[in-house]
């Protein structure tokens, strides 16, 4: 099965649906991402701060699939922001990753406190020139840290990465992101299982009337409003369910008695607080 793409504001095209490494253990890291792409998987989803990129790096390399097939994004983390530091970390990246270049570098989070994001993205802006990053984004912007980007740079992310999943969907970052030609990916698109979302009536309703899993009915959600989408999970099983999302479509009525359930819900860090 091939995962619908998404055409990126530069031109380049990013599968919809991929794999998450966030919190996967950096020993069991290379089977799971391996699970997922013998499953039909072309996208990854990894960070430097996950201390799991040799475990990608290693079942990219084992898997035999063509370097042009996959789609590998990693982060810039708050720590390593300024101009030195990020041209640092991309290679050492790459180096763990095993790779002459990632499909997209994103910057992880703002750290405001920090005042390096304009430095940093300027930095990320040579690093595509150079090659190591063929699309470059961000991750965790508000509203004001994208105005200040798009004021003071030259080039316009092409992602920005949020949390997002019913409870909390951003309508004021998406919509920012949208008049900007932004595509919005999805972290935490099932709530990191930090409330009952999965097993609220309704979810559950919609699952029964689809004959899938509730969390594929938050996920075709997501698929359905445009987001790129990438869950996690540590079992082959759940990863193949994930993959499964193509073969069913969400009425309108569905698709908005789910939008309906925002409430603002942040499960995860405040960008503003990211330091």
């Amino acid at each position: 099965m091939t995962t619908p793409a998404i055409t990126l504001s530069d031109g380049h095209s990013i599968p919809q649906l991929g794999l998450g490494v966030f919190k996967v253990d950096p020993a069991e890291t290379e089977r799971i991402v391996t699970d997922a792409l013998e499953i039909g998987y072309r996208h990854i989803d990894a960070a430097a701060i996950y201390g799991n990129e040799e475990g990608v790096g290693r079942a990219i390399a084992a898997s035999g699939i063509p370097r042009d097939e996959l789609f590998i994004t990693t982060k810039l983390y708050n720590t390593d922001q300024g101009t030195e530091l990020a041209h640092a970390a991309i290679a050492t990246s790459l180096e763990k990753l095993g790779l002459d270049h990632v499909d997209l570098y994103l910057i992880h989070w703002p750290a405001p406190s920090r005042d390096l994001y304009v430095q940093s993205w300027r930095a990320l802006e040579a690093i595509q020139r150079a090659g190591q990053a063929t699309s470059i984004g961000v991750s965790n912007f508000l509203v004001p840290h994208l105005t200040r980007l798009l004021a003071e740079t030259e080039v316009v992310p092409v992602v920005n990465q949020i949390e997002l999943h019913p409870y909390h969907q951003q309508p004021e970052v998406t919509a920012f992101g949208a008049s900007h030609q932004i595509a919005t990916e999805a972290w935490g698109p099932l709530g990191q299982g930090k409330y009952p979302l999965l097993e609220m009536p309704l979810i559950v309703s919609v699952a029964a009337a689809h004959e899938k899993s509730s969390a594929q009915v938050v996920l075709r959600w997501h698929i359905q409003q445009g987001h790129i989408v990438f869950p996690k999970s540590n079992s082959r099983a759940r990863i193949a369910e994930n993959f499964d999302l193509f073969d069913f479509e969400l009425t309108d009525e569905e698709q908005s008695s789910i939008t309906a359930l925002e409430r603002a819900g942040r499960v995860g860090g405040d960008p503003n607080d990211s330091k």
